[in-house]
């Protein structure tokens, strides 16, 4: 079984004296599935709150962890 790593250049985050600051972010990990379109299905399946903070999941951008 593989794991991945799904990132997305959407949003942004603080920097310790509060400038904001755009930078990739980490969504999420997923393991135990056999490939990349499984682990995005799981991804999916497993967070609604992507959905709900209207995340661009064409966007992401995804790696295999190994």
């Amino acid at each position: 079984m593989k794991k991945y790593i799904f990132i997305t250049p959407e949003g942004s985050t603080f920097s310790p004296n509060g400038a904001e600051v755009e930078n990739m972010q980490v969504i999420a990990t997923v393991e135990e599935v056999t490939n990349e379109d499984e682990a995005l299905k799981k991804l999916l399946l497993e967070n609604d709150w992507i959905f709900d903070s209207e995340f661009n999941v064409a966007e992401f951008i995804c790696y295999q962890i190994i």
